[in-house]
Protein backbone atom coordinates (compact mmCIF):
# COMPACT_ATOMS: atom_id res chain seq x y z
CA UNK A 1 0.00 0.00 0.00
CA UNK A 2 1.74 3.54 -0.53
CA UNK A 3 1.83 6.39 1.52
CA UNK A 4 -0.84 8.52 -0.62
CA UNK A 5 -3.37 5.28 0.15
CA UNK A 6 -2.49 5.24 3.30
CA UNK A 7 -3.38 8.79 4.48
CA UNK A 8 -6.87 8.60 2.50
CA UNK A 9 -7.46 5.61 4.55
CA UNK A 10 -6.24 7.64 7.87
CA UNK A 11 -8.27 10.69 6.85
CA UNK A 12 -11.56 8.75 5.97
CA UNK A 13 -10.99 6.82 9.64
CA UNK A 14 -10.99 10.01 11.09
CA UNK A 15 -14.19 11.23 8.80
CA UNK A 16 -15.95 8.44 10.27
CA UNK A 17 -15.10 8.48 13.95
CA UNK A 18 -16.18 12.60 13.67
CA UNK A 19 -19.74 11.97 12.60
CA UNK A 20 -19.76 9.08 14.90
CA UNK A 21 -19.34 11.45 17.45
CA UNK A 22 -21.52 13.83 16.27
CA UNK A 23 -24.69 11.53 15.11
CA UNK A 24 -24.24 8.81 18.11
CA UNK A 25 -23.79 6.34 15.61
CA UNK A 26 -20.66 4.04 15.67
CA UNK A 27 -19.39 1.73 12.61
CA UNK A 28 -19.26 2.43 8.92
CA UNK A 29 -21.78 4.13 7.46
CA UNK A 30 -23.61 2.11 4.71
CA UNK A 31 -23.24 3.49 1.10
CA UNK A 32 -26.05 4.01 -1.30
CA UNK A 33 -25.38 4.04 -5.16
CA UNK A 34 -28.25 6.04 -6.69
CA UNK A 35 -28.64 5.45 -10.26
CA UNK A 36 -28.50 8.05 -12.91
CA UNK A 37 -30.61 7.40 -15.02
CA UNK A 38 -34.05 8.69 -17.01
CA UNK A 39 -35.52 10.99 -14.07
CA UNK A 40 -38.37 13.38 -15.84
CA UNK A 41 -37.03 16.16 -13.45
CA UNK A 42 -33.20 16.02 -15.17
CA UNK A 43 -29.60 15.18 -13.38
CA UNK A 44 -29.66 17.49 -11.07
CA UNK A 45 -33.06 15.88 -9.09
CA UNK A 46 -30.89 13.02 -9.13
CA UNK A 47 -28.14 15.17 -7.60
CA UNK A 48 -30.08 17.09 -5.18
CA UNK A 49 -31.58 13.82 -3.86
CA UNK A 50 -27.96 12.69 -3.33
CA UNK A 51 -27.33 15.87 -1.00
CA UNK A 52 -30.63 15.77 0.74
CA UNK A 53 -29.45 11.81 1.59
CA UNK A 54 -26.54 13.18 2.52
CA UNK A 55 -27.74 15.79 4.95
CA UNK A 56 -30.18 13.01 6.45
CA UNK A 57 -26.75 10.90 7.67
CA UNK A 58 -26.49 9.02 4.59
CA UNK A 59 -23.55 8.30 2.59
CA UNK A 60 -24.30 8.29 -1.17
CA UNK A 61 -22.69 7.79 -4.57
CA UNK A 62 -24.41 8.72 -7.83
CA UNK A 63 -23.40 6.15 -10.15
CA UNK A 64 -23.28 7.38 -13.94
CA UNK A 65 -22.24 6.27 -17.57
CA UNK A 66 -23.63 3.41 -20.09
CA UNK A 67 -25.29 0.11 -18.94
CA UNK A 68 -25.81 1.95 -15.85
CA UNK A 69 -27.28 -1.76 -13.65
CA UNK A 70 -24.71 -3.53 -15.12
CA UNK A 71 -22.58 -1.07 -13.63
CA UNK A 72 -24.81 -1.14 -10.20
CA UNK A 73 -24.98 -4.72 -9.93
CA UNK A 74 -21.24 -4.92 -10.42
CA UNK A 75 -20.77 -2.21 -7.49
CA UNK A 76 -23.52 -4.41 -5.46
CA UNK A 77 -22.01 -7.65 -5.57
CA UNK A 78 -18.18 -6.28 -5.31
CA UNK A 79 -19.42 -4.22 -1.71
CA UNK A 80 -18.47 -1.30 -2.91
CA UNK A 81 -22.07 0.13 -2.57
CA UNK A 82 -24.15 -1.40 0.71
CA UNK A 83 -27.81 -0.90 -1.48
CA UNK A 84 -28.67 0.54 -4.66
CA UNK A 85 -31.67 2.87 -5.46
CA UNK A 86 -32.99 3.03 -9.17
CA UNK A 87 -36.02 4.14 -11.41
CA UNK A 88 -36.80 0.95 -12.93
CA UNK A 89 -35.54 -2.81 -12.45
CA UNK A 90 -36.70 -6.35 -14.03
CA UNK A 91 -36.35 -8.40 -10.67
CA UNK A 92 -37.52 -12.00 -11.38
CA UNK A 93 -40.80 -13.61 -10.90
CA UNK A 94 -41.28 -14.44 -6.82
CA UNK A 95 -39.68 -11.21 -5.86
CA UNK A 96 -41.54 -7.54 -5.50
CA UNK A 97 -41.22 -4.61 -3.82
CA UNK A 98 -42.64 -2.58 -0.45
CA UNK A 99 -43.34 0.71 -0.71
CA UNK A 100 -43.03 3.17 1.94
CA UNK A 101 -45.49 6.37 2.33
CA UNK A 102 -46.40 8.67 4.93
CA UNK A 103 -50.26 8.98 5.53
CA UNK A 104 -51.96 12.73 4.93
CA UNK A 105 -54.67 11.26 7.74
CA UNK A 106 -52.50 11.30 10.69
CA UNK A 107 -48.65 11.99 9.25
CA UNK A 108 -48.40 8.12 10.20
CA UNK A 109 -46.06 5.32 7.97
CA UNK A 110 -47.53 2.69 6.02
CA UNK A 111 -45.94 0.35 4.16
CA UNK A 112 -47.56 -1.29 0.92
CA UNK A 113 -46.82 -4.94 0.14
CA UNK A 114 -46.21 -4.02 -3.07
CA UNK A 115 -45.40 -1.53 -5.32
CA UNK A 116 -43.51 -3.01 -7.92
CA UNK A 117 -42.69 -6.90 -9.68
CA UNK A 118 -44.73 -9.85 -8.89
CA UNK A 119 -44.29 -12.02 -6.15
CA UNK A 120 -46.36 -14.92 -7.71
CA UNK A 121 -48.34 -14.97 -11.14
CA UNK A 122 -51.30 -16.24 -9.34
CA UNK A 123 -53.14 -12.94 -7.74
CA UNK A 124 -53.81 -14.31 -4.32
CA UNK A 125 -50.76 -16.36 -3.96
CA UNK A 126 -48.88 -13.24 -4.45
CA UNK A 127 -51.04 -11.14 -1.89
CA UNK A 128 -49.95 -13.57 0.91
CA UNK A 129 -46.42 -13.18 -0.09
CA UNK A 130 -46.92 -9.35 -0.10
CA UNK A 131 -47.72 -9.76 3.31
CA UNK A 132 -44.75 -11.94 4.76
CA UNK A 133 -42.52 -9.31 2.30
CA UNK A 134 -44.60 -6.28 4.05
CA UNK A 135 -43.38 -7.87 7.15
CA UNK A 136 -40.28 -8.42 6.51
CA UNK A 137 -39.37 -4.95 5.06
CA UNK A 138 -41.33 -2.96 8.44
CA UNK A 139 -39.03 -4.87 10.91
CA UNK A 140 -35.85 -4.34 8.91
CA UNK A 141 -36.49 -0.63 9.13
CA UNK A 142 -36.77 -0.72 12.64
CA UNK A 143 -41.03 -1.50 13.20
CA UNK A 144 -40.99 -4.69 15.92
CA UNK A 145 -44.12 -5.81 15.98
CA UNK A 146 -46.29 -4.46 12.59
CA UNK A 147 -49.75 -4.83 12.36
CA UNK A 148 -50.79 -6.31 8.82
CA UNK A 149 -54.48 -5.42 7.14
CA UNK A 150 -55.63 -5.81 3.77
CA UNK A 151 -56.59 -3.68 1.10
CA UNK A 152 -60.30 -4.45 -0.03
CA UNK A 153 -59.36 -5.65 -3.67
CA UNK A 154 -60.13 -8.28 -5.13
CA UNK A 155 -58.71 -11.55 -3.61
CA UNK A 156 -58.90 -9.87 -0.19
CA UNK A 157 -60.90 -12.46 1.53
CA UNK A 158 -58.70 -15.53 0.31
CA UNK A 159 -55.50 -13.71 1.02
CA UNK A 160 -57.58 -13.18 4.81
CA UNK A 161 -58.04 -16.92 5.13
CA UNK A 162 -54.76 -17.64 3.99
CA UNK A 163 -52.97 -15.47 6.97
CA UNK A 164 -55.23 -16.41 9.77
CA UNK A 165 -54.80 -20.67 8.43
CA UNK A 166 -51.11 -19.66 8.97
CA UNK A 167 -51.71 -17.72 12.25
CA UNK A 168 -53.36 -20.74 13.58
CA UNK A 169 -50.30 -22.87 12.54
CA UNK A 170 -48.20 -20.98 14.71
CA UNK A 171 -46.88 -18.26 13.04
CA UNK A 172 -47.28 -14.93 14.94
CA UNK A 173 -48.86 -12.40 12.48
CA UNK A 174 -51.07 -9.49 14.20
CA UNK A 175 -54.02 -8.07 12.38
CA UNK A 176 -54.95 -4.54 12.30
CA UNK A 177 -58.63 -3.40 13.18
CA UNK A 178 -60.28 -1.30 10.57
CA UNK A 179 -61.19 1.92 12.20
CA UNK A 180 -64.62 1.88 10.52
CA UNK A 181 -67.23 0.65 12.73
CA UNK A 182 -67.55 -2.72 11.68
CA UNK A 183 -63.91 -3.29 12.42
CA UNK A 184 -61.94 -6.45 10.65
CA UNK A 185 -58.65 -6.88 8.82
CA UNK A 186 -60.27 -5.84 5.47
CA UNK A 187 -59.15 -2.37 4.98
CA UNK A 188 -61.21 0.38 3.37
CA UNK A 189 -59.88 3.52 1.74
CA UNK A 190 -60.43 5.89 4.79
CA UNK A 191 -57.49 2.63 6.57
CA UNK A 192 -55.12 3.54 3.93
CA UNK A 193 -55.29 7.36 4.66
CA UNK A 194 -55.05 7.17 8.15
CA UNK A 195 -52.57 3.74 8.24
CA UNK A 196 -54.91 1.94 10.45
CA UNK A 197 -52.27 -1.01 9.72
CA UNK A 198 -48.51 -0.94 9.63
CA UNK A 199 -48.23 -3.38 6.71
CA UNK A 200 -51.14 -2.63 3.64
CA UNK A 201 -51.53 -5.38 1.77
CA UNK A 202 -52.23 -5.67 -2.06
CA UNK A 203 -51.76 -6.77 -5.77
CA UNK A 204 -48.44 -4.59 -7.18
CA UNK A 205 -50.41 -2.69 -9.60
CA UNK A 206 -52.94 -1.25 -7.04
CA UNK A 207 -49.77 -0.93 -4.95
CA UNK A 208 -48.04 1.30 -7.63
CA UNK A 209 -51.16 3.16 -8.08
CA UNK A 210 -51.76 3.92 -4.17
CA UNK A 211 -47.74 5.16 -4.21
CA UNK A 212 -48.28 7.46 -6.94
CA UNK A 213 -51.01 8.85 -5.35
CA UNK A 214 -49.49 8.84 -1.59
CA UNK A 215 -46.10 10.65 -3.10
CA UNK A 216 -47.83 13.09 -5.77
CA UNK A 217 -51.25 13.90 -4.24
CA UNK A 218 -49.81 17.54 -3.35
CA UNK A 219 -48.39 18.50 -6.53
CA UNK A 220 -50.59 17.36 -9.68
CA UNK A 221 -49.11 14.15 -10.39
CA UNK A 222 -46.10 15.32 -12.26
CA UNK A 223 -43.77 15.16 -8.83
CA UNK A 224 -43.88 12.89 -6.47
CA UNK A 225 -42.22 15.24 -3.21
CA UNK A 226 -42.81 12.55 -0.35
CA UNK A 227 -42.48 9.49 1.19
CA UNK A 228 -39.57 7.27 0.71
CA UNK A 229 -40.48 5.49 -3.11
CA UNK A 230 -41.61 1.95 -4.11
CA UNK A 231 -39.13 0.43 -2.06
CA UNK A 232 -36.64 -3.07 -2.00
CA UNK A 233 -36.99 -6.24 -3.81
CA UNK A 234 -38.07 -8.39 -1.12
CA UNK A 235 -38.39 -12.21 -1.84
CA UNK A 236 -37.48 -15.77 -0.11
CA UNK A 237 -33.50 -16.25 -0.80
CA UNK A 238 -33.27 -13.18 -2.73
CA UNK A 239 -29.54 -11.15 -1.70
CA UNK A 240 -29.80 -7.48 -3.02
CA UNK A 241 -31.18 -4.73 -2.07
CA UNK A 242 -32.55 -2.34 -4.68
CA UNK A 243 -35.28 0.14 -3.97
CA UNK A 244 -37.29 1.19 -6.64
CA UNK A 245 -38.40 5.29 -7.38
CA UNK A 246 -39.82 6.01 -10.47
CA UNK A 247 -39.03 8.90 -13.26
CA UNK A 248 -41.63 11.10 -11.68
CA UNK A 249 -39.65 10.99 -8.16
CA UNK A 250 -38.61 13.94 -6.86
CA UNK A 251 -35.46 14.81 -4.81
CA UNK A 252 -37.21 14.13 -1.21
CA UNK A 253 -38.21 11.27 -2.53
CA UNK A 254 -34.75 10.15 -3.79
CA UNK A 255 -33.68 11.14 -0.64
CA UNK A 256 -36.43 8.99 1.09
CA UNK A 257 -35.30 6.01 -0.88
CA UNK A 258 -31.35 6.14 0.35
CA UNK A 259 -32.42 6.47 4.22
CA UNK A 260 -34.85 3.40 3.39
CA UNK A 261 -32.02 1.44 2.17
CA UNK A 262 -29.73 2.56 4.91
CA UNK A 263 -31.66 1.37 7.42
CA UNK A 264 -32.18 -1.89 5.63
CA UNK A 265 -28.83 -2.43 5.59
CA UNK A 266 -28.25 -1.29 8.72
CA UNK A 267 -30.84 -3.94 10.15
CA UNK A 268 -29.79 -6.48 7.98
CA UNK A 269 -32.77 -7.17 5.79
CA UNK A 270 -31.29 -10.16 4.90
CA UNK A 271 -31.46 -11.42 8.48
CA UNK A 272 -34.66 -10.76 9.34
CA UNK A 273 -36.00 -12.21 6.05
CA UNK A 274 -34.09 -15.51 6.86
CA UNK A 275 -35.30 -15.83 9.85
CA UNK A 276 -39.12 -14.80 8.47
CA UNK A 277 -39.19 -17.26 5.83
CA UNK A 278 -38.59 -19.66 8.29
CA UNK A 279 -41.07 -18.89 11.34
CA UNK A 280 -43.39 -19.15 8.34
CA UNK A 281 -42.57 -21.90 6.10
CA UNK A 282 -42.42 -23.63 9.57
CA UNK A 283 -46.32 -22.82 10.05
CA UNK A 284 -46.90 -24.61 6.69
CA UNK A 285 -46.26 -22.10 4.05
CA UNK A 286 -45.80 -23.90 1.13
CA UNK A 287 -48.55 -26.09 1.45
CA UNK A 288 -51.13 -23.04 2.06
CA UNK A 289 -49.98 -21.37 -1.03
CA UNK A 290 -50.50 -24.82 -2.95
CA UNK A 291 -54.19 -24.86 -1.51
CA UNK A 292 -54.64 -21.63 -3.23
CA UNK A 293 -53.75 -22.33 -6.92
CA UNK A 294 -57.00 -21.67 -9.05
CA UNK A 295 -55.20 -22.39 -12.58
CA UNK A 296 -53.98 -20.04 -15.57
CA UNK A 297 -56.57 -17.28 -16.83
CA UNK A 298 -54.44 -16.65 -19.40
CA UNK A 299 -56.37 -16.73 -23.30
CA UNK A 300 -53.00 -18.51 -24.42
CA UNK A 301 -52.01 -21.80 -25.81
CA UNK A 302 -50.81 -23.51 -22.68
CA UNK A 303 -46.62 -24.28 -23.28
CA UNK A 304 -45.71 -28.07 -22.58
CA UNK A 305 -46.01 -28.63 -18.56
CA UNK A 306 -42.80 -29.86 -17.85
CA UNK A 307 -39.43 -29.00 -19.69
CA UNK A 308 -36.09 -28.61 -19.02
CA UNK A 309 -34.34 -25.96 -18.92
CA UNK A 310 -31.49 -25.14 -21.89
CA UNK A 311 -27.83 -24.20 -20.92
CA UNK A 312 -28.14 -20.49 -18.98
CA UNK A 313 -27.21 -17.42 -20.87
CA UNK A 314 -27.35 -14.06 -20.47
CA UNK A 315 -30.46 -12.37 -20.85
CA UNK A 316 -29.92 -9.00 -22.79
CA UNK A 317 -33.15 -8.66 -24.53
CA UNK A 318 -36.67 -8.66 -23.40
CA UNK A 319 -40.15 -8.71 -24.88
CA UNK A 320 -43.10 -7.03 -23.42
CA UNK A 321 -47.19 -7.69 -23.95
CA UNK A 322 -47.59 -10.90 -22.02
CA UNK A 323 -50.21 -11.41 -19.38
CA UNK A 324 -48.93 -11.74 -16.14
CA UNK A 325 -50.86 -15.22 -15.62
CA UNK A 326 -48.73 -16.31 -18.62
CA UNK A 327 -45.55 -15.49 -18.44
CA UNK A 328 -44.46 -18.98 -16.84
CA UNK A 329 -46.12 -20.72 -19.75
CA UNK A 330 -44.35 -18.19 -22.16
CA UNK A 331 -40.65 -19.37 -20.81
CA UNK A 332 -41.28 -22.86 -21.00
CA UNK A 333 -42.70 -22.44 -24.46
CA UNK A 334 -39.20 -20.99 -25.03
CA UNK A 335 -37.56 -23.44 -23.42
CA UNK A 336 -38.87 -25.92 -25.47
CA UNK A 337 -37.84 -24.80 -28.57
CA UNK A 338 -34.35 -24.56 -27.11
CA UNK A 339 -33.95 -20.99 -26.04
CA UNK A 340 -32.97 -20.09 -22.91
CA UNK A 341 -35.32 -17.87 -21.13
CA UNK A 342 -36.32 -16.09 -17.91
CA UNK A 343 -39.47 -14.12 -16.80
CA UNK A 344 -39.39 -10.70 -15.08
CA UNK A 345 -41.12 -7.55 -14.30
CA UNK A 346 -40.06 -4.59 -16.27
CA UNK A 347 -41.14 -0.54 -15.32
CA UNK A 348 -43.90 -1.32 -17.87
CA UNK A 349 -45.27 -4.59 -16.52
CA UNK A 350 -44.22 -8.59 -16.73
CA UNK A 351 -41.44 -9.40 -19.58
CA UNK A 352 -39.68 -12.13 -20.91
CA UNK A 353 -36.15 -11.80 -21.05
CA UNK A 354 -33.26 -13.64 -23.86
CA UNK A 355 -30.44 -12.91 -25.27
CA UNK A 356 -29.96 -10.41 -28.35
CA UNK A 357 -29.36 -13.38 -30.75
CA UNK A 358 -32.73 -15.48 -29.62
CA UNK A 359 -35.01 -12.19 -29.69
CA UNK A 360 -36.75 -12.00 -33.14
CA UNK A 361 -36.70 -15.89 -33.14
CA UNK A 362 -38.84 -15.63 -29.41
CA UNK A 363 -41.02 -12.97 -30.80
CA UNK A 364 -41.82 -15.58 -33.82
CA UNK A 365 -42.25 -18.23 -31.29
CA UNK A 366 -44.58 -16.61 -28.61
CA UNK A 367 -46.32 -14.41 -31.04
CA UNK A 368 -47.50 -17.81 -32.83
CA UNK A 369 -48.20 -19.62 -29.69
CA UNK A 370 -50.68 -16.36 -28.69
CA UNK A 371 -48.73 -15.22 -25.85
CA UNK A 372 -48.21 -11.93 -27.77
CA UNK A 373 -49.76 -10.05 -30.58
Amino acid sequence: MSEKQIKKMIAGTFLEMADALETGEFGKKPVIGIAAEGSEHGMENIYEGARLAEKRGCKTVVIEGEDVHKKMEQMLDSGEIDAAVTMHYPFPIGVSTVGRVVTPGKGKEMYLATTTGTSSTDRVEGMVKNAIYGIIAAKASGVAEPTVGIANIDGARQCEKALIALKDNGYDIRFAESARADGGVVMRGNDLLTASSDVMVMDPLTGNLMMKLFSAFTTGGSYEATGYGYGPGIGEGYDRIIMIISRASGAPVIAGAAEYAAQLVKNNVFAVAKAEFEKVNKAGFKDILAGLKTGKKGGAEAAPAEVKAPPKEPCTSQIPGIEVMDLEDAVSALWGAGIYAESGMGCTGPIVMMSDANKEKAVEILTKAGYIK
